[in-house]
């Protein structure tokens, strides 16, 4: 009764979650997987599904800056680093590998919806935490998962390019990689605007990695295909960058372009003043995922999904933006600031 209390005051000073003033309650039973005899300094394992992309390459920059953190603090002791190479098979065995060698925790970007479901219900059962965060693995047997609402995003995008062009116009929709859940949740996202505006019409859709260089191929052979198009619904910020970049070789007029915080993107958006709204996948979930995970080793209540708010991005604050891009990889992502105050209250924004 008296913890149930002080969590319901604890809930009561939580206005909105960039109001709540950042606790994390005591559990009264260890977070879901936490089992045995754990004991700081942990041993953080790293499963990336591949680490070629630059979004990767900086949400591990995020991950190993969160781990220098907690070592200072005698949280951590060791990350453990593996690549699957894109390779979902290739995961699940780095996943096993893990533990076998009895990590503490696996944090964990799925290379495949269903796939490494039995291996990650496995470390939960062995006592081990598992943050599972961006691409999401079909089982509740995690600690914690942790991610932006994809189906918003879609949604949200969607109804934007929809206003821009008044209910009418033809477009095209640029996707990621078919099979990967927060490609697949942004289109599903979309679907209910797109049905709801029969004026829209789809010309062609793509699927392509979250890089320049296949987008732009794959929207050039589309626009030879489709001499006239009005808008664009892209669901990553490389494939925006890669859809101006085409156009732009083209000579086609820019048309209205979703996207997101795509360094690139954002620079082309400015440059040619376009017509144009994005959000992002912040890369510091990464670094929220390695905290998350320590929390719940420590013996902290961790919600079993953590919903992280989308921002916007539109011509309101985009110079906001831009300001920082000298701090990121010109094929980078800008992404907004962090710290523990942040992650204290999304986790206790339940």
């Amino acid at each position: 009764m008296r913890k149930s209390m002080m969590k319901a005051a604890v809930s009561a000073l939580c206005i909105g979650l960039f109001t709540c003033i950042g606790l994390v309650t005591e559990a009264s039973a260890a977070a879901k997987c936490i089992k045995g005899d754990r004991k700081a300094p942990y041993t953080i394992g790293w499963a990336n599904i591949y680490s070629v992309p630059t979004w990767m390459k900086q949400t591990e920059g995020t991950i190993a800056a969160e781990v220098e953190e907690l070592k200072k603090k005698g949280l951590v002791d060791k990350l453990v680093i593996t690549d699957a190479q894109g390779d979902a098979n290739v995961q699940i065995q780095q996943i096993q590998s893990m533990i076998d060698a009895d990590v503490d925790a696996i944090i964990l970007i799925a290379g495949s919806s269903t796939a490494p479901a039995r291996v990650v219900a496995d470390a939960c059962a062995k006592g081990i935490a598992v943050i599972n965060f961006d691409s999401l693995v079909d089982t509740d047997e995690v600690t914690a998962k942790i991610n932006t609402d994809s189906n918003e995003w879609g949604d949200t995008a969607a109804k934007w390019l929809i206003a821009e062009l008044g209910g009418k116009g033809k477009i095209l929709v640029l996707n990621g990689p078919a099979g990967i859940s927060v490609s697949d949740d942004r289109r599903k996202g979309a679907n209910a605007a797109l049905a709801a505006n029969p004026g829209i019409e789809i010309l062609a859709e793509t699927n392509t990695a979250y890089n320049v260089a296949p987008a732009q191929e794959a929207v050039t052979s589309l626009l030879f295909a489709h001499p006239e198009i009005n808008g664009i619904l892209s669901l990553g910020g490389a494939l925006s960058a890669g859809a101006i970049l085409a156009m732009d070789k083209q000579g086609r007029p820019m048309v209205p372009i979703t996207g997101e915080n795509a360094r690139q993107f954002l620079e082309l958006w400015k440059e040619k003043g376009l017509k144009s709204w994005a959000t992002m996948q912040p890369n510091w979930l990464g670094a929220f995922a390695t905290y998350t995970a320590v929390q719940a080793l420590e013996g902290k209540d961790v919600p079993a999904f953590v919903k992280v708010p989308l921002p916007v991005i539109d011509n309101s604050n985009i110079d906001g933006y831009l300001a920082r891009a000298k701090d990121f990889p010109a094929d980078g992502y800008i992404f907004s600031p962090y710290d523990q105050k942040l992650f204290d209250e999304l986790l206790a924004a339940k």
